[in-house]
């Protein structure tokens, strides 16, 4: 029976193929705009979530707000960082600024200069494709060496290896002795445009005193908590005359804010599930109003075909064969609206994947869930109608003249 019914079902599709496409096309609508939505908001996330990656699960960054009473030292960090070992990986102040860099006549606007300290490329997950990363001799006599990325390299000199290449910063010149290993472009921009110079040197040619920016990563994701408590404890130690405890016994230090990347990296996958459900959400909406119009050309379907319910109830058909018949075509016409709109989605996803830069792919659990949604829309738009061609009697539906 209900290989017969498929029969009868593809058999009145292709009897009125024009109205069959336009009820078909509310569905393809539908499952076009959900699936994209859907795989535009997943590609998004996945994009940002590899940037925070990138930087490591266990990166506190900690920026300093007082100005006064900051003793912060670079030695006092790393007695801090050997002193916590337990929890403490490495620590490394930072002071940043975009530079114009000069190599011969060729200049490059777009670098910008890090002055930092050894056991900054573990904490930013770095690597060095040449040569090496910055010593603590580099840092104990300001030595005007500098570690590039692949965008300075290539500007300036066209190539990568460059060890021992000169460049020029602010009129000081600089002696290459490393070369990052490229990373690429992320949601923050490039991250390869870097020149890292000695934190000690940093300070004195950017006129920047005291340390107001540092890094810390915890020897792993699970300890990240605890890290950041000791952190906070070594801070208070050194504002103590920022410390407020509140009534409910909560410490706050308005010295200072600790940012921890694992916190970050779950509100940020928490507000984009949100967005990709909310999205999914709306985009659902146009499925709902396919499947209206399935139920309205169903109706119309049983109103045309109505003598034919009289014969085939005539002659022994039983009501719940008449049912399964129209609820077979409701669903038959919703299901392959559903397959040419996945089929169209994966088509327009390659398109958009070239066009915005982005990573798009339609996963697997999106597709099931827009082919089953797409069949649900065909049972519970189909089931009125098919219910109503089954509910006809032989002799009124034999008299109709309709």
């Amino acid at each position: 029976m209900i290989i017969q019914s498929l029969r009868m079902a593809f058999k009145s599709i292709l009897a009125n193929k024009m109205r069959s496409l336009l009820t078909m096309l509310g569905v393809i609508i539908g499952i076009i705009a959900v699936t994209v939505l859907i795989s535009i908001a997943q590609g998004t996330t996945s994009s940002v979530t590899s940037s925070i990656e990138s930087l490591g699960t266990n990166l506190l960054t900690v920026n300093i707000r007082s100005f006064r009473n900051n003793s912060l030292t670079v030695n006092g960090l790393i007695e801090f960082a050997e002193k916590e070992s337990e929890s403490i990986g490495n620590v490394a102040p930072i002071v940043s600024q975009s530079v114009t860099s000069k190599a011969g006549d060729i200049t490059y606007s777009e670098g910008t200069l890090e002055a930092t300290v050894p056991g900054y490329e573990k904490i930013r997950n770095l690597s060095v494709e040449y040569g090496r990363f910055l010593t603590q001799p580099d840092l104990d006599n300001r030595s005007y060496v500098a570690v590039v990325g692949t965008d300075v390299a290539d500007e300036l000199f066209g190539t990568r290896n460059i060890l021992g290449e000169k460049i020029r910063i602010n009129g000081y010149e600089f002696s290459v002795v490393g070369v990052l290993a490229e990373k690429g472009t992320t949601v923050s921009g490039s991250s390869d445009n870097r020149i890292i110079i000695p934190f000690t040197l940093g300070q004195r040619l950017l006129f920047s005193t005291g340390i107001r920016t540092f890094y810390v990563s915890a020897n792993s994701p699970d300890v990240v908590t605890t890290a950041q408590s000791v952190l906070e404890e070594y801070l208070n130690g050194i504002f103590s005359t920022s410390t407020e405890v509140s009534t409910s016994g909560e410490i706050s230090n308005s010295a200072y804010t600790v940012f921890n990347q694992s916190d970050m990296l779950t509100t940020i996958t928490d507000t984009t599930n949100t967005l990709t459900l909310m999205l999914g959400g709306i985009a659902g909406i146009s499925l709902l109003v396919g499947g209206i119009g399935i139920m309205n050309i169903m109706l119309v379907s049983v109103s045309e075909r109505t003598r034919e319910i009289g014969i085939r109830k005539a002659i022994g058909a039983a009501r719940g064969a008449i049912l399964i018949q129209f609820l077979i075509e409701a669903i038959v016409v919703s299901g392959l609206g559903g397959i040419i709109g996945l089929l169209l989605s994966m088509g327009l996803i390659v398109i958009l994947t070239q066009a915005l830069s982005i990573s798009l792919a339609l996963s697997p659990a999106v597709a099931e869930f827009a082919i089953g949604f797409s069949l649900l829309i065909g049972i519970v738009f189909g089931m009125y109608p098919a219910n109503k061609a089954s509910k006809l009697t032989p002799i009124d539906a034999l008299r109709y003249e309709g």
